[in-house]
């Protein structure tokens, strides 16, 4: 029999690329979403069956479980009041256990974040510590068999990171960056779905956490420098970065919060970026699932070098057209 998976926040970066290894490795997979239409580019996957359905409803949730093997939580925002943050990273971990243990779909891999913690200094870093908490409840009740998977931040092709710092550069002068010196390592989108698959593929990863990290340690300041020198700024120099102090960060924070959509950084953001988001150590990481991790620069040269080739030729045809 073909194996099942659900999985819950499918549509959006890592889902996508999750949805890509799913189907090629011949597993059928379901993709709720709130809006059909968001769910467009995954409809050439054969195996991928998008459904509209809101998985912050518990009748949603329990619709949809039944007939699948295993069930991918993904879903998570960056930006938020405590409120939203509660509702997204706590009560959906809460209502998805709730409804594996009464439809008995009882494997499930969560995806957290590197740095959740009870005593982070963010609200995320608090509101995914409680998350992975209420499924480790379920866990040792017997109700889910749980793997937790901790990423760093994510890069690859089409993410909101490095793209970003690299768009911002053909519009701004200078960079005036807050949080320059935290430390990250930042950990390829191929490998966090590569690590969800065997983790769905494998029994003995029930009941373990594992931290997903690149092999490198770059500060907020170098990654930034480097978006800009692989994106071709400047003729490959990028642009000046200059770290604010911590009282200047917080009140560019604060400024950006008030413009429309979400904040490119928000305060809760800064305060996530007090502590490093690095690999403890004291978990097991991709090595332990036989996942060798990739380097950021040869990837990242590639994506950050074709979507510059892609805005040149469409600041040419917006030119040409004129």
């Amino acid at each position: 029999m073909t194996p099942r998976v659900l999985v819950l926040g499918g549509t959006g970066f890592v889902g996508t690329a999750l949805c890509e290894r799913l189907q090629r490795a011949g597993v059928q997979v379901t993709v709720p979403t709130r809006r059909r239409r968001a769910a467009q580019h995954l409809l050439p996957m054969p195996g991928v069956l998008p459904v509209e359905a809101d998985v912050h409803e518990a009748a949603a949730l329990a619709r949809l479980l039944p007939g699948h093997d295993a069930v991918v939580n993904l879903v998570a925002i960056l930006h938020g009041s405590e409120a939203a943050f509660e509702r997204v990273h706590v009560a959906l971990p809460r209502a998805l256990a709730v409804a594996c243990a009464q439809t008995g779909v009882r494997r499930l891999v969560h995806v957290s974040a590197l740095g959740a913690s009870a005593q982070g200094p963010s609200r995320y870093q608090r509101s995914k510590a409680r998350g992975e908490a209420v499924l480790w409840e379920a866990a040792h009740a017997g109700q889910i068999d749980l793997t937790v998977l901790r990423p760093s931040v994510i890069f690859g092709a089409g993410d909101r990171f490095l793209n970003l710092f690299a768009r911002l550069q053909r519009l701004l002068p200078v960079m005036a960056l807050a949080g320059a010196e935290a430390r990250l390592q930042p950990v390829w989108v191929g490998d966090v779905a590569q690590a969800i698959l065997r983790c769905l593929q494998d029994d003995a990863t029930i009941g373990q956490t594992y931290e997903l990290a690149g092999p490198g340690v770059w500060t907020l300041r170098q990654l930034v420098q480097a978006a800009g020198r692989w994106s071709g700024v400047r003729g490959g120099r990028g642009r000046p970065v200059i770290g604010l102090p911590p009282a200047l960060g917080r009140m560019q924070a604060a400024a950006l919060e008030l413009l429309p959509g979400p904040p490119l950084m928000s305060r809760d953001n800064l305060d996530s970026l007090r502590v490093d988001n690095v690999a403890s150590g004291a978990l097991p990481g991709l090595q332990a699932l036989g996942i060798q991790p990739a380097p950021l620069p040869p990837i990242a040269m590639r994506f950050l070098g074709e979507a510059s080739e892609q805005a040149l030729l469409d600041g040419y045809r917006r030119t040409a057209g004129r």
